[in-house]
């Protein structure tokens, strides 16, 4: 695990951190998890250490990250909220930087555009659809890329379609320039990030992955 001993979490109660979480566990991983409201969390487990706290406030996410070798993002939002990722994203790097912590994994939707992408119709299609349907969600997301580029952490921003909620384990397509399927299983997901803490092939770039 290249020294990875303790994974710092944000958005570990959502569908997708839920199963990220638990595929740690499972694998002796210590897991750190950033949690607005604890008392709602289920999973009970020796490995696993809660903070109380909100991504949108620096003390917690800096409380978070200390302690921890990298930090995994699956942050969403509900979408009547004003976008948090930018700064979120601030507060994350800040917190990184005053912890000397490197590694940062995000996952994040194919709407985002990123360097050498060459997209095909119809995820051309879909973006432009949820750029109208939440331009500044989707704009601040674009923005949390920009604020990662200007950073000097090895981050990896990967891209997801539509998330199955799934314990079956099949085969990940990759790609650094178009999706190359329609669903991604949050199990797969899972394992794909378990495996980006140990290696290095996609440090400052954003996969595409799909089933």
């Amino acid at each position: 695990m290249n020294n990875i001993k303790k994974i710092a979490v944000i958005g570990g109660t959502g569908k997708a951190g839920k199963y990220l979480v638990n595929h740690l566990l499972n694998q002796n991983i210590q897991v750190k998890m950033l949690v607005r409201n604890p008392e709602k969390l289920k999973i009970k487990n020796n490995l696993l250490e809660i903070v109380k706290g909100d991504v949108k406030d620096f003390e917690s996410v800096l409380s978070l990250l200390e302690g921890c070798n990298a930090l995994v993002s699956t942050l969403g939002q509900d979408k009547t909220e004003a976008p948090i990722f930018s700064k979120a994203t601030n507060n994350i790097l800040k917190a990184m930087d005053k912890v000397n912590m490197k590694r940062f994994i995000l996952v994040t939707g194919i709407t985002l555009d990123a360097i050498g992408d060459k997209k095909g119709f119809k995820t051309k299609l879909l973006s432009k659809i949820m750029k109208l349907s939440f331009p500044a969600i989707v704009a601040d997301k674009q923005n949390q890329y920009s604020i990662l580029l200007e950073s000097n952490v090895d981050w990896t921003v990967i891209r997801i379609p539509f998330i199955e909620e799934s314990e079956l384990i099949g085969t990940i397509k990759t790609s650094l320039t178009d999706i190359q399927g329609k669903k991604i299983s949050t199990s797969d997901l899972a394992v794909f990030i378990f495996d980006q803490l140990s290696n290095s092939n996609f440090i400052r770039k954003a996969p595409f992955i799909a089933n």
